[in-house]
């Protein structure tokens, strides 16, 4: 029986870290889905759902007001969910230079951007997080592939920040990302990407459906796309940068609120998953989205099953040994977490990787007894 399971837990783990992503990048190779793309000026709706963010408020529309967009199409609605602090004054502050504030009661980051959304004007709707700062050409080039009129949606190109003083999480994080781009990217060249990041992504107004409460926003808004028969490609110039959290108990605080979110958000979108409707992407959602957040159970199995093993030969207990030192790797991160030596590959990486996926471990069972998180304080680092 162990061995049984030693090996089921090996080809899960497999699959998810080596076959899919060297499946995904084959079909870019020999199943390249090119699109049109024009330089295009469509009135943008910029959407921005705030609560409590006048710490950073103040920066994002300035960065806004800086970007290389016609003003006279570009729309900046920025909806205040229930804010106490002054969130509110700051952006009425900007009310001359035609920044919208929508003020409201504490309805959750859905509801505001669902407001939002209802009282914006333009055909296409750019949505940005409160900490993340476009680069100057981002919506031109955000808007570029909507000049082909297959495409419904376009996920931008989040990157972090490197502050000089993250951590141990922060270097795995941004190793963890640049993975993801490049998946990202191999996935919109052969048909579409999963799905977008709440930095910055757009899709076209009339593809809109209002978000649900208790899942990811951006999940759900930039897969609906898909659900509605359109691709979601991917933007590499379209670039957003954000930084990390402050310390690494904030990160897996996050990681298990998004994980929650984004598990609750697959099943809310889980039409999406039928393969014989939605071909290879229902594939690629399952795989990248099921799969890799839920690979904690194999991997919690691997380390169950090999001790069990060790007189079987040379090769289970070359397994082991490799999940010691891989895992010592990781406690190793923890020891030195706040120190630059932990921000090494060969700690980070290992740390990086038991974080996400203790938090998988929690965000199951948080979705498993029904807990859903519709709202939450901001706890981010200061955007640089």
């Amino acid at each position: 029986m162990s061995l049984v399971l030693f090996w089921v837990a090996v080809l899960l783990i497999a699959y998810t870290y080596i076959v899919f992503p060297g499946i995904v990048w084959l079909r870019k190779i020999f199943l390249t889905r090119p699109y049109k793309s024009a330089e295009i000026f469509p009135a943008v709706s910029l959407i921005i759902a705030a609560h409590n963010e006048a710490r950073r408020i103040g920066a994002k529309v300035q960065n806004i007001l800086s970007l290389d967009y016609p003003c006279a199409q570009l729309e900046v609605i920025i909806a205040s969910d229930g804010s106490n602090d002054d969130t509110d004054a700051i952006v009425r502050s900007y009310s001359k230079q035609g920044v919208r504030l929508l003020s409201l009661p504490r309805v959750g980051k859905a509801g505001a951007l669902n407001a939002a959304v209802e009282a914006s004007n333009g055909t296409i709707l750019v949505f940005s997080d409160a900490n993340s700062m476009l680069e100057p050409g981002a919506i031109r080039a955000l808007v570029r592939p909507f000049a082909d009129p297959q495409v419904g949606g376009v996920a931008g190109n989040q990157c972090y920040v490197d502050t000089n003083k993250s951590g141990t999480s922060a270097e795995g994080e941004r190793s963890y990302w640049n993975l993801d781009r490049q998946l990202k990217q191999s996935q919109s060249q052969a048909g579409s990407a999963i799905s977008a990041t709440g930095a910055i992504y757009a899709i076209r107004r009339s593809l809109f459906r209002p978000v649900p409460p208790g899942v990811t926003d951006d999940f759900v808004t930039s897969t609906s796309v898909i659900a509605q028969g359109y691709r979601l490609v991917f933007a590499p110039e379209a670039i957003a940068r954000e930084p990390v959290a402050n310390t690494s108990q904030a990160e897996f605080h996050r990681k298990v609120r998004v994980i929650t979110r984004g598990l609750r958000a697959v099943w809310v979108m889980r039409e999406l998953l039928n393969p014989f409707k939605h071909g290879f992407y229902a594939i690629q959602l399952f795989s990248h989205k099921v799969m890799r957040r839920l690979v904690v159970f194999p991997l919690l199995l691997l380390v169950l099953a090999s001790p069990l093993l060790w007189e079987e030969g040379l090769l289970y207990q070359a397994a082991m040994l490799a999940q010691v030192a891989f895992y010592g790797c990781a406690v190793l991160g923890i020891i030195f977490a706040q120190k630059r030596l932990g921000r090494l590959k060969l700690f980070a990486i290992p740390y990086f990787f038991c974080m996400v996926n203790a938090a998988s471990l929690i965000a199951t069972w948080n979705v498993l007894r029904g807990h859903r998180i519709d709202r939450w304080e901001p706890q981010r680092a200061e955007v640089m």
